[in-house]
């Protein structure tokens, strides 16, 4: 069998599947030739060898000069059927794959970090140097199980501007807020267990959980925190072990959690033994005044997750988790079996930031651009006749939906043409099959006129009808 005919034959075992747990809908049209070709970086002629497979055996339908469709007979997987965790996981990595593919020159409306302009005055390459000068000898090694002890102590003190009292023995350093949730989620979250998240909230912490094959609930996010009758009844009749969620600029509709909401939150979670994971990723965006969870609770009920990927560079992957010292050193140790450690030398990059002072004053210019950004963004949306969720004085994100726009799904597809690259709504929520009116846009990229007229075009031409 020739090399070409068998990557056909797998890519459209691997369309199909995804049709089959319902990545597409019936009657939905499939991703053109072009950007299949270019998402798996195979030729055009083995994505129509893959869609010929598909056509022959009744799953999808060429339809003469508009492409191919799923097929409205495609036989579903059988709701008592479920799939095997990896499957459910590769939901969300299939989405993301389709939305945030790399497309040169395009621009990023549905981003989930700051333009690049805003991070570059940072300058990483010239603490080089100072990073190897503090101590040769540990950079080679693993180093502490907690991480960088100095960064530790750092943070301690980072912290309590938030008004979060912690020690350093309560710090562990990890790769990222991500595998900081997935520490958690391996600590705490056997295969079957039920865990609550924002909904819409964030999708790849939706993936980890399918991953570990938890029994995910979403609780309703409203403009000022989760729907507190809702996340009640959840907790009372579900009995969850974790809700996660983020307080302070909410992915994705960039709102904040409100003060008396947040009480609330923690008296239900005193009372029903629940654990908060709070994840605090954008917190360099916000004011440090901003209503967190962990500060009300002092760790206590709080597990509280930070990141420098959004303020510094998605690229050093340093994050850390604030929490109880037995809980802090249970996690260290199943990072040290996972992983052996954390990245040193990134924490160490990150350590002599710190220290050389240049934070402070990048975090007042960080601030500064993304609560212009945020005006204008809302002064763009509001021009366009837009529904925003939520108001806030600065964010990366707004949640928006557009006139006359039922499924952002099908817009996305439609703004790709035009390197147009927006984030649609079904992406967030936990049930991602229904049609979506809703999108994450980012502040920064929204100011760029190119992506303004696009969005007008759309409109203007109904390149979506409801």
């Amino acid at each position: 069998m020739k090399r070409s005919t068998t990557i056909a034959k797998n890519l459209a075992q691997s369309i199909g599947k995804q049709i089959q747990e319902g990545a597409f809908a019936r009657g939905e049209k499939l991703p053109s030739l072009r950007t299949l070709s270019e998402l798996h970086g195979y030729s055009k002629n083995t994505v129509v060898a893959a869609f010929e497979i598909l056509v022959s055996m009744g799953v999808i339908t060429p339809r003469r000069g508009s492409g191919f469709y799923v097929s409205e007979q495609t036989v579903r997987k059988p709701a008592d059927e479920e799939p095997r965790s990896l499957e459910r996981a590769m939901n969300i990595v299939w989405m993301m794959h389709e939305q945030f593919k790399t497309v040169q020159d395009a621009h990023p409306l549905g981003d989930g970090f700051p333009p690049v302009e805003w991070l570059s005055d940072l300058r990483l390459d010239k603490y080089h140097h100072k990073v190897v000068r503090s101590g040769m000898g540990t950079v080679f090694r693993y180093g502490n199980r907690f991480g960088y002890q100095p960064l530790r102590e750092h943070l301690v003190r980072r912290l309590e501007l938030f008004g979060i009292g912690a020690k350093p023995n309560q710090i562990l350093m990890t790769q990222g807020a991500n595998a900081a949730m997935d520490l958690v989620i391996r600590y705490f979250v056997p295969p079957g267990a039920t865990v609550l998240v924002d909904d819409p909230g964030y999708y790849l912490l939706f993936g980890k959980l399918k991953l570990a094959d938890a029994k995910i609930i979403g609780v309703p996010r409203l403009p000022d925190g989760p729907d507190l009758e809702a996340l009640e009844q959840f907790i009372i009749q579900q009995k969850p072990r974790l809700f996660f969620t983020q307080s302070v600029a909410h992915n994705p509709t960039g709102t904040d959690l409100a003060a008396w909401k947040a009480l609330r939150v923690l008296k239900l979670a005193q009372e029903h033994n629940l654990l908060i994971v709070e994840n605090d990723a954008l917190a360099d965006f916000k004011p440090l005044s901003a209503t967190r969870l962990s500060a009300l609770d002092q760790l206590e009920r709080t597990i509280y997750i930070g990141s420098f990927s959004k303020s510094f560079s998605a690229s050093l992957r340093v994050g850390f988790v604030a929490c109880s010292p037995d809980l802090a050193s249970a996690l260290a140790d199943l990072k040290t079996l996972i992983s052996g450690n954390s990245s040193e030398y990134c924490e160490r990059t990150v350590d002599v930031i710190l220290k050389e002072g240049q934070y402070d004053k990048h975090m007042v210019r960080l601030r500064n651009r993304v609560t212009k950004a945020t005006e204008l963004a809302y002064k763009a949306l509001t021009s366009l006749d837009a529904s925003i969720f939520g108001h806030s004085d600065q964010s990366l994100y707004l949640w928006a939906s557009l006139p006359g726009i039922t499924d952002t799904h099908k817009l996305a597809q439609d703004l790709q043409k035009k390197r147009i690259l927006i984030a649609p709504g079904r992406l967030f929520y936990v049930d991602s099959e229904p049609a979506c009116e809703w999108s994450r846009f980012n502040t920064g990229a929204l100011a760029d006129p190119a992506v303004f007229r696009a969005l007008q075009e759309a409109l203007i031409n109904g390149v979506q009808k409801s």
